[in-house]
This record gives C-alpha cells, structure tokens and sequence, in this order.
C-alpha cells in the first residue's frame, strides 16, 4: 500500500477527480490538508489476497491490531488483552452484608518514599456509593469520573440518589461503547461499585407487566426497594449483580474464600464483614509475600449503623483490628502446615 500524498507531484487515481494543478512549496502541505483526494489509498491484489488468508489461531495474529474487528471465531482480542491488564493488578473484593457493603483492594508498595495512605484506589461516587477498581490506576480514575457525573446527572434530572444497579447499568453501557471503535482501546480495568440504596416505601413503583392490576405507574402495597447493593463491571461492560464479588490477581483464591461465607443468605454483619474482608485480602497475598502491600477498605452501612447510609473509609482502629486477626489467621495456618509436615508417615510408622 502506499500514499499518493506523500509526493506531491503524484497524480491522486479518483474517478472523475478534478485535474491538480500545479502548486507552489507553501501550497502543496495545505492541499493535502484541505483535499482528501490527494490521500487515495492503492491496495494491491496481493494484500488482499494475505488478509483473506489470516489463519484462524487462537494467538489473535491479526485480528487484534484494531478494537472494532473480531476474529473468525469471535473473539474480540482487544478486549481479552484487557482483561490481561485486570488480572495484573492489585486484588479487589467487594462483600455485601445484611446491614452494608464493605469494599476493600491490595495496594502494592512499589517504593519505600511512597507516602502511606496516598494514591486512593477506592473512590466515593455519590454520597451513598463507592468504586473499586483493579488494573490500570488511570483508567480506574476516568471511570470515577465518568461515575460521578452519571451520578450527578441523574440527581439532576429525577431529583434523587441513583441507584446502584442504574450506575452500573450506566457504566456498563460507558465501557461497552470502548469496546466499538478502532479509535479508542478498551478500559483495562474491572470495577465493583456498592451502595445503599433507600429502603423507603415508594408511593409509585413504575413497574410493568407485575400482575394483572399493575401497569405503568401502578403500585405495590408495602413493596420496598433499595438495601445493599454490589454490582462488578468487566471491560467489555458486561455487569453482575454479587453477594461477593472478587477481581485482580488473587481473585481465584479470593472467590473461594467468598464461597466459603454463604453470603447469599444475608446473614452477615457489617462488622465481620470487615473482618473477612481484611483476611480475605491478606490470604490471597500470600502467594506474593515478596512484595509488601497496603490494605484500603471503605464501607456503607444501612441509616442505623455507623456511616448512617454514606460511604466512608473504615475507622483506623477497626482496620486494624481487623488487619490483625488476618495476621493471626495466616499464622495459625502456617503452624498447622508445620505439625502436618513434622507428622511421620503410615509408611514410616509400620517401619518402625
């Protein structure tokens, strides 16, 4: 392929294009500016012939120059490469309790002059809603941004709090349009956003199709809405609502820690959930002891409790009172590696 732009004295081949006139050395740059002709492509017989013969592999050779193409069998590599991004990043877990959600992310210490509690990495959205993101911290701040004023609009328009799940709807939507276009590349990040959403009693719910007396604008005596929310939202902007929710490099082992709380039955407190929380972190860093780390956590309660429904970070001293008992934990699992290790073997017993 080449440009009949790059020599000026080149004729453009466009059907029916007017005739250029010769041009001095100031006006040759502005005409190739102002006259689109002048950058006609020639694509050879030959080039088209190579990318009809990509080979389908599973390597992406190919298909993943550009965000707007998929490969024959229907992968969009881009988008995959930033889910790469994701699973190199700092593990990130979200933990929704009968009384509030609990964020929490490892922060690794790269550098010893790093000011501790710098460089946030969970941000408050809207008064009652908090983000956490793992991957690539920049793209974590856009997407804060871009929360913030989806939060701010929707106060805007409809006079009151946005929900959690129409943030993550909004935001899902937010990522899915990077995932369309050759111009722009794919977040590489995945975030878990929790709120509490209000409980009250609406005096109109707005649902269809609910039953027979229900229509648009209908109601539901003594239905109520809101509680705690947590929803995850992938790269591709494809968005979940969780009980537990786990992202980042750990998140293997993290999701089966989560697995092990039954979370689905919304008994747990807000309280242990820190305390799971802190332990959860710390058990899926031991795979990477070499490194340092530092643990940020917020919360959201319910109006009764602590945070009276707003998104705040947890208190200094039941941090780390939770930090501790995470300690504890992993101690006690180190000791009882040790006893099993020093147990003899049956093959050794019946020896002796």
């Amino acid at each position: 392929m080449c440009l009949s732009a790059l020599n000026p004295d080149t004729r453009a081949i466009v059907p029916g294009a007017p005739k250029v006139q010769q041009t001095t050395e100031l006006q040759r740059p502005l005409q190739i500016l102002i006259h689109p002709q002048l950058l006609t492509l020639r694509t050879s017989q030959s080039t088209l012939e190579h990318h009809a013969n990509l080979p389908q592999t599973s390597i992406g050779t190919g298909y993943d120059l550009t965000n707007s193409v998929f490969s024959p069998d229907g992968r969009n590599f881009q988008v995959e490469y930033a889910v790469k991004a994701v699973e190199n990043g700092g593990t990130s877990i979200g933990i929704r309790c009968k009384d509030g959600v609990v964020l929490a992310v490892e922060k690794i210490i790269t550098s010893k002059l790093l000011k501790a509690g710098a460089n946030k990495r969970i941000a408050t959205i809207d008064r009652h809603v908090g983000a956490v993101s793992s991957g690539l911290v920049p793209d974590g701040r856009h997407f804060v941004s871009r929360a913030r004023d989806e939060a701010a609009s929707w106060r805007s328009t409809y006079k009151t709090p946005i929900t959690t799940k129409d943030l993550a709807s909004r935001m899902g939507g937010y990522l899915q349009a990077y995932t369309l276009y050759s111009s722009v590349r794919p977040f590489g990040i995945t975030a878990i956003v929790g709120g509490w959403d209000s409980e009250l009693e609406l005096p109109v719910d707005g649902q269809v199709g609910s039953g027979p007396s229900i229509g648009s604008g209908g109601k539901v005596e003594g239905k109520t809405y809101g509680g705690p929310g947590l929803y995850m939202i992938e790269p591709s902007g494809m968005y979940w609502g969780y009980y537990g929710a786990a992202t980042g490099k750990g998140r293997q082992t993290a999701k089966a820690e989560l697995e092990k709380l039954d979370l689905a039955a919304l008994k747990l407190s807000l309280q242990d959930g820190v305390k799971e929380a802190a332990r959860i972190i710390y058990v899926a860093h031991a795979d990477n002891k070499d490194k340092e780390f530092e643990l940020e956590m917020t919360w959201i309660s319910n109006l009764d409790g602590p945070t009276k429904g707003r998104h705040q970070e947890v208190p200094k001293d039941i941090l780390e009172e939770a930090e501790n008992l995470a300690k504890k934990y992993l101690e006690g699992e180190d000791d009882e590696e040790t006893k099993d290790d020093d147990k003899p073997a049956e093959g050794d017993k019946m020896e002796e």
